[in-house]
């Protein structure tokens, strides 16, 4: 059978990959700009800006394990189909609580305590990361569910990835042009740096983000149908157990053998429990959070090196990170030809090798300069890829047993969440920044 034949139509796949557009939009501002817009915007201590992180971390954490179990047995709301609903759901608290963490605590001024400014804005970050969960669980749940061939859903994850790059592009681009703005109508010699100044800037931001996501979260609602459980088993009968049968057999050449033993996964639905007894579980498990606190990491702390290391202007937190993902843009196009080619595995080294040429690059050289550029098309192009290739591997490893999929990302999920907020407080604790702007002293 033909991967034309087994894939989704160009407008399903386009819709379905913009499903996460909102989610890849404020993720972008999260994880590149939130320790640099309260520590050196708002002038929060760094212990503050890691715990406000952390909180959001850690409430994504045990949201996305419990969403993912409920989106499993809950049916939805009447026929619109349970991923879907828990995609609008999460879409609706993305949008009412992220504006309000770019923002300057509403009644709050110099004289306000820094520890009342972080009980403000820690209920908007757990209503924020609630949504954000919500939203990533039901994207993720649906790739199983809509194709079933190993080739497809790497074609898939891999549109999912390439609007992820899309939207950190805009982010980043947006960001560059408001900066670009403001720099036109101050005069001041020191604009270069970041302060309280910056604050309508991150607002404004915030608010067109959440405006460019909201319409592409609407066309996915209007283009992605969601199926019912069995609904293809019993349409298909006969005829669509000796395809799926034919499927298998294609699939298990070389390295395209399930995850799972054929025995455990073929006789009946693996529920959240029988996941816990298989070591495939925890293999992807640990793949995915390295992968995460590789991807995360970098993109959390590149505005700081830009800065604080580098001693760049802050045009530069907006025109290194677009030159990252307009490099991991390029690369995802070329995922799915690759991984048939070599293997995902294979696939994924190469990933890291282009990542540890650009730590070996940032080690060794200490005075850059506009050489960051060449660096972060490495940093690019190996975090595109071994994401994707990451995300295959865990569709692949839920491969039939959909009905507990949302459950197995969101187990993933977890374990990066917990890894990367811990990740963050031990490097804000070990290396600070000792500036602390006037604003909240």
């Amino acid at each position: 059978m033909s991967d034309t034949a087994r894939s989704l139509p160009a407008l399903h796949r386009l819709s379905y990959a913009v499903g996460h557009f909102l989610n890849d939009l404020c993720a972008s501002m999260w994880f590149t700009y939130l320790l640099v817009f309260y520590h050196s915007v708002l002038g929060f201590q760094n212990t503050y800006a890691g715990v406000l992180l952390l909180v959001g971390q850690i409430a994504d954490g045990i949201c996305t394990p419990l969403i993912g179990y409920e989106s499993d047995r809950a049916p939805g709301c009447g026929n619109y189909g349970k991923r879907k609903s828990w995609h609008l759901v999460g879409t609706l608290s993305v949008v009412m609580s992220f504006s309000f963490i770019f923002n300057q605590c509403l009644g709050c001024d110099s004289l306000t305590p820094q520890w009342a400014s972080l009980t403000y804005f820690i209920p908007f970050i757990i209503v924020f990361q609630f949504g954000w969960a919500a939203t990533q669980i039901s994207h993720l749940s649906l790739i199983p569910e809509l194709v079933t061939c190993e080739h497809a859903k790497v074609e898939l994850t891999a549109y999912r990835y390439a609007f992820t790059v899309i939207a950190n592009i805009t982010v980043y681009a947006v960001a560059y042009l408001l900066f670009h703005v403001q720099a036109g109508e101050d005069d001041n010699p020191l604009g270069d740096a970041l302060g309280p100044a910056d604050i309508p800037v991150f607002r404004n931001l915030a608010l067109i983000v959440l405006g460019i996501g909201a319409l592409f979260s609407l066309f996915f609602h209007l283009g992605i149908s969601e199926t019912r459980p069995g609904a293809g088993e019993e349409a298909g009968g006969e005829e669509g157990s000796s395809r799926r049968k034919r499927m298998e057999e294609e699939e298990e050449e070389g390295e395209r053998r399930p995850l799972l033993p054929r025995s455990n996964t073929s006789s009946s639905p693996l529920q959240w429990k029988c996941w816990l007894q298989q070591p495939s579980f925890y293999q992807v498990a640990l793949l995915y959070m390295s992968t995460r606190l590789i991807v995360n990491l970098s993109q959390t702390y590149i505005s700081m090196y830009l800065i604080n290391t580098l001693g760049l202007p802050k045009k530069f937190i907006a025109t290194i990170p677009l030159v990252m993902y307009v490099s991991g843009f390029l690369s995802s196009f070329i995922m799915k030809p690759v991984s048939k080619l070599i293997g995902k595995s294979l696939t994924y080294f190469m990933g890291l090798l282009l990542i540890m040429a650009f730590s070996y690059w940032v080690l060794l050289d200490n005075s850059m300069g506009q050489r960051v550029y060449g660096a972060a098309v490495l940093l690019g192009a190996g975090s595109a890829t071994i994401l994707v290739i990451s995300l295959a591997m865990t569709a692949e490893l839920i491969a039939d047993q959909t009905q507990s999929g949302a459950f197995v990302y969101g187990a993933m999920s977890f374990t990066d969440k917990l890894a990367n907020g811990a990740a963050v407080m031990i490097i804000q604790a070990l290396h600070p920044c000792h500036y602390v702007s006037r604003l909240g002293q």
